[in-house]
Formats: structure tokens, sequence, C-alpha cells
């Protein structure tokens, strides 16, 4: 009974669908769309965002259902009487347009700039702005807890970048303009990349001009498992890390022309240096403050580890919880 009803209201449907023009599909392709994706966004966050067991604001565990806004549900503290959700507290709670959450993150996928997000989306170029830090900022913490077996660490630099800011700490360059000096100055910032043969990848901004040893202790150490093979450049600054450290340790003399020794090499991180700064050119230039954001954004892209924009969701979502 229930079948026969279903389908004659099918067939009525199409009967007049036959009739709409080509731009009224498109709407309502759009539409049924949008309510897919904002289903798809709600249920993401609902399973991954921050856990409701406990109140965001006192801690306190006596909670309970409290209606629902915006398609999530809600919670009310007996102890302090507030309100909240899944995005209580996150750099989500505020942002709108959920629906078009996901349809923004497959931009990110393919790399789009902030104007062609913003275009592909249907928001402003500010909200794609904003939107890209609020996720990427997230995002950029699902990261592997340790690096083992052998590792690569190699430092690469990018011009330092004040964009955007009000308050220079130097003359302004035109264009994003170009060092004064040549090799490695304070003039750049240092990315410390170190990867493992089993291709898992941590990055690090380590401030301006040359890496230290005491940096790369601050960074490498709570990462590198104790039975490691670092491999790096001959820079003394790893050799002295890796001393103190009481890690195994062996450099290729890169300055003499020795790039590999066996299973002794860098290509692996240096091809991640490669493919990084290949793609970090579309966007012509991105401020330094920002930089953390790219690399995780970078990250999330290599080796395929976000196939869909629900992973990137995902990613965000965890990364928050993962901060809290």
């Amino acid at each position: 009974m229930h079948g026969g009803v279903f389908n004659s209201l099918l067939e009525r449907l199409r009967g007049q669908l036959d009739g709409f023009s080509g731009a009224q599909l498109t709407t309502l392709r759009a539409l049924l769309e949008s309510a897919s994706s904002l289903a798809t966004c709600l249920e993401l966050i609902e399973k991954f965002g921050r856990p409701c067991d406990r109140c965001p604001h006192c801690a306190a565990t006596r909670i309970h259902r409290h209606g629902s806004t915006g398609g999530l549900q809600r919670y009310r503290c007996v102890t302090c009487h507030r309100t909240f959700n899944a995005l209580t507290g996150t750099p989500f709670a505020f942002l709108r347009l959920r629906g078009k959450w996901l349809l923004f993150l497959q931009a990110v996928l393919d790399s789009r700039t902030v104007r062609g997000a913003a275009d592909t989306t249907g928001i402003h170029r500010n909200t794609s702005f904003r939107w890209r830090h609020r996720f990427m900022g997230s995002a950029r913490h699902d990261r592997p807890p340790r690096l083992q077996g052998i590792v690569e660490a190699d430092e690469t630099y990018l011009l330092e970048s004040q964009k955007g800011s009000r308050h220079l700490d130097r003359p302004a360059r035109r264009r994003g303009g170009k060092a004064r000096r040549r090799g490695i100055s304070k003039e750049l910032d240092c990315i410390l990349v170190a990867r493992d043969r089993d291709g898992k990848t941590r990055d690090f901004v380590c401030g301006r001009g040359p890496v230290t040893a005491r940096q790369l202790a601050h960074h490498l150490t709570p990462i590198l498992a104790a039975d490691v093979l670092l491999v790096s450049d001959s820079a003394a600054a790893y050799t002295t890390f890796a001393r103190r450290a009481g890690i195994l340790h062996e450099a290729v003399n890169l300055r003499a022309g020795v790039r590999t020794r066996g299973a002794i090499h860098l290509q692996h991180v240096n091809g991640y240096h490669s493919r990084f700064h290949g793609w970090l050119s579309r966007f012509n230039g991105v401020a330094s403050k920002y930089l953390p954001n790219y690399l995780g954004w970078r990250h999330g892209l290599d080796g395929c580890r976000w196939l869909a924009p629900a992973d990137c969701l995902i990613a965000a979502l965890r990364g928050n919880v993962a901060l809290s």
C-alpha cells in the first residue's frame, strides 16, 4: 500500500520536472545538493565535534538535552544553567552557512585561491579567507605523533612576509621583494621538515635564520622514537642535537657533492620541500604568521590523506578537540 502511494507520488514529480526549464532544474539541483550537504555536515559535527558529556563552561557532568539550534542538538548544564552544543568554544561556533562548508572544503582539496574558492562556493572573498584559516588552523594538528626508523630532517626557507600586517617591523617591500643578503639570513623563515621512510611527516616553523641545535631539540625530541636513525646534511646543529639527545645520526655532505650513501640520503624530505614550494607558488605569497596553516594544508593533501571534503572537516574537528 505504502509502496504504491510512493510510486504514484514519484511519477507525479517526474511529470512536473518534465515541464521545468534548464534554469529551474539547475536551481532545484542546487537546493537538493545544499540540503544534502547540510545534513552530512551536521552529522559529522555531532559525531566528531566537541564531546558533550560535560559542560564546556564549568566542566560539570550533569547535563540534559535542551532542544536544538541550527540543526544541532543543544544541551543545558544543570549546574551553571548555560546551554551549549558540539561547536561551543571552538573556532567554528559562530560560522554560518554550514550547508556550504563541504562545498568550500572541496575548493580546499582543489587548492583554489581565496577568490577562486569564494566564486565556487558562492561566498564573499573575506568569508573565504576567514574560513580557510579557521579550518586549516585546526586541521593542521592532524599529524602522526611519532616518527620512527630512518628519519630524514632538513630545512627549507621562505622570505619572511608581514603581508596584511598593520604594523611592520621593517621597511615595506614592493610586490613581496627579495632578501637584501644572499644565503640564509634573518630575512628568511626557517621551515624544518622531518619525514620517515613510511611517509609520515612533521614540520615546524622555527623562526628566522638558520636552524639551531636548541630549536631541533625543542621540535624533534618529542616526536622521534628512541631507536631512530636521524639523517641530515652536515650542518653542525644536527650533530650537536643528536649527540645531546643520544640518538644515532648520519650526515650527508651535500657541499662535497655526496648526495647518497646507500640508504643514507635526503631524497624523501627534499622531494617534500619541492612539492610544497611548487604548490605554495599559486597563492602569490603568504604571510609568515599563517605558514603553519599552509604546512598543515599541504600535509593533508600530500599522499592523498584527504580524499573528500568530509575528510577535511573531520581533521579540523578532531584537531580542535585535541587542543581543547
